[in-house]
């Protein structure tokens, strides 16, 4: 395609009336990056459009990119415009040219193919005006933003004019010419080639930033009584009931309605504003990491996001982050305590839909909200769930619960359609909207029950208060064909029974290893750090060289020995951490004339155990192993190695900390080597060597073991309450009843502050792991047993890794439980 002289004055007019009105951003700059400048390149948009092209001249200005309308400096491509449509244009009278292939397309292929020029670099381009999905009867779709409608001039003209600023430019990577060339299939073939290439990367672009093609929602809820499986369960309700079919039918219709979502463009720019100014308002910021890695699975996948849950903002701020990243706000499962007046329906609008608590007792509901799913996942629309149910008050990753990946799983085994893909989800509070809540429901306070005042009570009571930045870590992305075909090699048989006991066991799996793939993208904030740090003293207190001191050295650790490639560290140094928690007003500070002191009160001390547990199981490994040298001076690497073998699938099963045993002992390896570096210990040979207990390496030892004390402690105490009653006394609930009574007693002896010691269903998972491990077994009336060697292995393990006083605590405490039933 040639630019004439007069098309180029008419362009130059346009442009500048346009830009009068007309404000662009590109959504991801790093493709500019892979741009060579020794090769020419050509940009393809997908329809011919006037306006996408000014869009595109303005986005390659501003970016110092060459601009399309400059003619190729290369004679064998005869002076061609450094641009072309994939559609080709339609002629003076609007009809559209049977011919298939881009006459520029044809020439640029000719021109590699023939050796004229070595390479051309095509770089496809996407212009979206506004985004949301298709809704039939919305008139803002209709007439204004992008879909997969055809688009006429007279709705193009709306959406410069009333969309004109929300309008946002994808560069995508550029195809090497040379390289389809180089494949030998021939002149013809590859411009056919290259062709199809071009028009399935703007379809799967385009579903991946706007979604795909979703019905309305009424016609989506009534589609669904009819499927096979509700449509059975509807005559099934009906006979149960003693009902008529139709009212059977407007029953599951109820249910769906209930359940959809009502997606809206509009609600999403209303949030996007609102969320903008919250952001800016509340936080300092919004730190976002990896995400690309999304971008590259959102195309030809469906996509499912799973964060952890550590507030209620959580739904709001995974939508406005991948809205205002150019990939589709996903469809969120919410539960439906949060469908209250007014806020509901707002996020409802802005793709959430709701879900009961259980299904249980409700065959139908179950079977509506499963085709529902069943429906989002076969179109392809991205979706969102947080596999911990609720939030977590405590700030460690809940237990998953299986439910939505059992519903997810079925669907994909019932008809693959598309790739599923789960991305994990990390987000980081240095401060949560819910903090104060928290910190009554760790002190025992019942959680409260939703209501549309809290916000504005919220809202209130956090106004003064600095929150600080949001860290959000999309982690490794997880496929679920390639999860199948470790788990269930035959999966894809015709005969494959998907309600299997196996089944149930690969979700279970399925679940832990999300889990793991979050925690895998931690971001460690200031915050974390200095929890961790106080809450490892015996006084909740520092002083601020101290401090310093050990941020610094948990920060250099976790350099030498990355959690994982997706894990994030905070800038700055120890002083400059300390300075910036203490400016957050989440610690005390106490000067005189030695200097200044750093501690918790009692207050913040509940409240930073929230932050510590965000983070630690990210030290959970190396403060295992500095904890084997409490009371060992010297042990060697097979000592260490057999000894952190028998603890770790515990530490891991609470924790989800992501290597496995296979991978366990080169970490191991790995830390000794940077505590060795770090002057925590001292090798000779195979043995490792503590520090001289006056030395200041042996203090910062000693802290880092601290962290995972009351892990250990709690560990501890369940097999000594378990070894003091006779085989076959206790059931797991009675065990874990005994357990929780104990650690409250305790806490209240030792002056633990942290609830979350005696929290019942972390004894409750130790002992389903105990169970696991073999280590423990159950009768046919559900009765423990144990062999009778675990009484001296576990006497020998704590003897490594707890100090001979909290020993004799526990059991002393023991000994009084019993004798006090």
């Amino acid at each position: 395609m040639s630019f004439s002289s007069i098309r180029r004055l008419y362009f130059s007019l346009l442009r500048r009336l346009l830009l009068l009105w007309v404000r662009s951003e590109s959504i991801d700059s790093s493709v500019f990056h892979s741009l060579r400048s020794d090769v020419p390149q050509v940009y393809v948009l997908q329809k011919p459009s006037i306006s996408d092209l000014v869009v595109l001249d303005n986005e390659c200005r501003k970016a110092g990119l060459n601009r399309p309308i400059t003619r190729l400096d290369e004679p064998a491509l005869e002076q061609l415009a450094s641009f072309f449509y994939l559609r080709l244009e339609p002629d003076w009278a609007g009809r559209k040219s049977k011919k298939h292939l881009a006459p520029t397309l044809k020439k640029l292929v000719q021109a590699v193919e023939s050796g004229q020029i070595d390479n051309v670099q095509v770089v496809p381009v996407t212009v979206f005006w506004g985004q949301s999905p298709a809704r039939e009867t919305s008139p803002w779709k209709l007439l204004l933003a992008d879909s997969w409608a055809v688009t006429g001039r007279l709705r193009r003209f709306f959406q410069v004019l009333i969309l004109g600023h929300k309008t946002r430019v994808q560069f995508s990577a550029p195809i090497q010419l040379a390289d389809l060339v180089a494949q030998g299939k021939g002149e013809e073939r590859t411009q056919r080639m290259l062709h199809r290439l071009l028009r399935v990367h703007f379809r799967n672009s385009k579903a991946a930033v706007i979604g795909p093609d979703l019905s309305h929602r009424r016609n989506l809820v009534k589609a669904l009584i009819h499927q096979p499986q509700v449509h059975q369960r509807v005559i099934e309700e009906a006979q149960r009931d003693g009902i008529s079919i139709v009212k059977a039918q407007q029953r599951a219709l109820k249910y769906g309605n209930e359940i959809a979502s009502d997606y809206a463009y509009t609600a999403i720019r209303f949030l996007e504003l609102v969320l903008s100014w919250f952001w800016n308002k509340f936080y300092d910021g919004i730190q976002v990491n990896n995400l690309d890695a999304v971008r590259d699975v959102a195309h030809g996948h469906e996509v499912i996001y799973v964060p952890c849950h550590r507030s209620h903002i959580d739904y709001l701020l995974m939508s406005y982050l991948l809205f205002t990243n150019g990939l589709t706000p996903p469809h969120i499962a919410a539960g439906v305590n949060l469908n209250m007046p007014v806020i509901g329906g707002l996020l409802r609008r802005g793709g959430a839909f709701f879900m009961r608590r259980t299904f249980r007792g409700n065959p139908l509901y179950a079977s509506v909200f499963n085709e529902y799913m069943h429906t989002l996942f076969s179109r392809g629309f991205p979706v969102e769930y947080f596999i911990e149910g609720g939030r977590s008050r405590t700030g460690r990753t809940l237990q998953p619960k299986t439910g939505m990946l059992a519903i997810t799983l079925n669907s994909f085994l019932r008809s693959q359609r598309l790739p599923i893909v789960f991305v994990p989800v990390y987000i980081g509070y240095e401060r949560v909207l819910e903090g104060r809540t928290y910190l009554g429901e760790l002190r025992g306070a019942s959680k409260k029950k939703e209501s549309f005042f809290d916000i504005f009570r919220v809202i209130a009571a956090i106004r003064k208060q600095r929150f600080g930045q949001v860290s959000v870590n999309f982690g490794q992305p997880l496929k679920l064909t390639e999860f199948m075909d470790q788990q269930q090699p035959n999966w894809r048989h015709p005969e494959f029974n998907q309600h299997s006991a196996d089944i149930s066991s690969t979700t279970q799996h399925l679940a832990t290893c999300i889990a793991q793939h979050i925690n895998a993208a931690a971001a460690i904030n200031p915050v974390n750090l200095v929890a961790l740090a106080l809450l490892s003293t015996q006084r909740l207190a520092l002083d601020d060289n101290a401090l310093a001191r050990v941020i610094n050295l948990y920060l250099s650790l976790l350099r030498s020995v990355p959690y994982s490639p997706y894990t994030s560290l905070p800038e700055g140094d120890g002083k400059r951490i300390t300075r910036y928690v203490r400016d957050m007003q989440l610690i005390s500070e106490q000067q005189d004339a030695l200097g200044r002191i750093y501690y918790l009160d009692e207050h913040n001390a509940v409240l930073m155990t929230y932050y510590r547990n965000n983070v630690l199981h990210v030290f959970a490994l190396p403060a295992l192993l500095a904890s084997f040298f409490h009371s060992n001076a010297r042990m060697t690497r097979i000592q260490i190695i057999e000894l952190a073998r028998a603890l770790y699938p515990y530490i891991q099963a609470e924790l989800f900390t992501h290597w496995s045993l296979d991978e366990l002992d080169a970490v191991i390896d790995q830390w000794l080597a940077s505590f060795v570096e770090h002057g925590l210990l001292q090798r000779d040979g195979e043995t490792y060597q503590r520090p001289a207990p006056s030395s200041q390496h042996y203090v910062l030892l000693n802290l880092l073991a601290r962290s995972l004390l009351q892990t250990l402690q709690r560990f501890y105490m369940a097999i000594a309450l378990l070894l003091n009653k006779a085989q076959n006394a206790l059931d797991a609930q009675q065990l874990e009843d005994l357990c929780t009574v104990m650690a409250q007693r305790l806490s209240i002896l030792h002056g633990l502050n942290a609830p979350e010691f005696f929290d019942k269903s972390l004894f409750r998972h130790f002992i389903q792991t105990l169970i696991d491990e073999g280590v423990v077994q159950t009768d046919t009336n559900g009765k423990l047993s144990y062999h009778d060697k675990l009484a001296a292995l576990a006497e020998n393990a704590a003897k490594r890794v707890l100090p001979a006083e909290i020993r004799l605590s526990i059991r002393q405490v023991t000994d009084d439980e019993d004798e006090s039933l």
